[in-house]
């Protein structure tokens, strides 16, 4: 099984201020922990800059300028109270994006059984108008587009096991019967979405909440009995996971207390529904994840699953 692995070192270079969780030191223990020798065989690409044009799919132009008028050539930007952008921010956001086009390209024509996309900024928070949650643009939806677009996906699946829900995902795939958005999450918590009446116009959102101290059995039973089934019966011509790994025990932004070994679970149970409906095409981005040994061990784990 061939996996491509997509980094590019300006993603590093996004800096959102001091002592902000969502520091350039997330990435760098992502790289370090994926230069062991067991990931040889991964396929690595540096990607390209995602066009104006692929990003305007799931974002107005008028928001896509405004996110790059706000870029400034020293210091910090805000977009919200917590979303800080820095002279790197704008470039690190065209990779992030470029990545998943890329993954999507790469998956769909075959030249890649499944891709992860080691990138910063993240993504699922940031919705059509607004970014928010440390997120300018949101890089899985932006994929799905392309997926739909370039390559005549039908009917794409993301599923989203990061603690946070991802509000911006949800928003954007609410009235699109065919887009599928599936999340566990802790809730209530940022961003305060994701109950599990929301199901979206064509009832294709599925949300399971989860309730702060959950752990490995709560995690799993709600993959089980209500997000793989869904998954499976929306019949998906491309699988994408948003891949935070906050929900771990020693994370400090969240309370849930999944291990490591429930990361590799998810990924094994997501990547045989892929096999079984889409021969296979699987793409995972990075999202949150805040401690950092954690945050290393869990995309290892991440990784090695998508490896198979």
């Amino acid at each position: 099984m061939s996996t491509r692995y997509y980094f590019h070192p300006v993603c590093v270079e996004h800096e959102p201020s001091a002592q902000h969780p969502e520091s350039p030191d997330r990435l760098r223990k992502v790289a370090e922990v994926l230069s062991a020798d067991e990931f040889a065989a991964l396929d690595r690409q540096t990607p390209h800059e995602a066009a104006r044009a692929q990003i305007a799919r799931v974002h107005p132009e008028s928001y896509v300028d405004r996110v790059f008028d706000l870029i400034p050539e020293t210091g910090y930007a805000r977009i919200d109270a917590d979303t800080i952008v820095s002279p790197k921010s704008g470039e690190a956001a065209l990779r992030a994006a470029g990545a998943l086009v890329d993954a999507v390209d790469a998956v769909m024509t075959g030249a890649a059984d499944n891709a992860f996309c080691a990138i910063r900024p993240p993504g699922h928070h940031a919705e059509a108008e607004r970014g928010m949650g440390f997120c300018l643009f949101n890089n899985v939806a932006i994929g799905a587009a392309h997926a739909r677009a370039a390559h005549g996906a039908e009917r794409v699946v993301v599923m989203d096991f990061d603690v946070h829900h991802g509000n911006g995902t949800q928003a954007m795939f609410w009235n699109e019967p065919n887009l599928f958005y599936a999340s566990t999450h802790q809730w209530p918590l940022y961003p305060g979405t994701g109950d599990k009446s929301e199901t979206g116009a064509h009832d294709n959102i599925v949300n399971a909440p989860l309730w702060a101290g959950a752990g490995s059995e709560d995690f799993r039973a709600a993959m089980r009995e209500v997000v793989l089934p869904a998954m499976e019966n929306f019949g998906p011509d491309l699988v994408m996971i948003s891949a935070g790994f906050d929900a771990h025990i020693r994370d400090p932004l969240a309370q849930l207390e999944l291990e490591t070994e429930d990361f590799i679970w998810a990924t094994d149970e997501i990547r045989k529904i892929a096999e079984k409906k889409c021969a296979g095409r699987l793409i995972s981005t990075l999202e949150g994840g805040y401690d950092i040994q954690a945050l290393g061990e869990s995309t290892a784990a991440h990784v090695r699953a998508l490896m198979g």
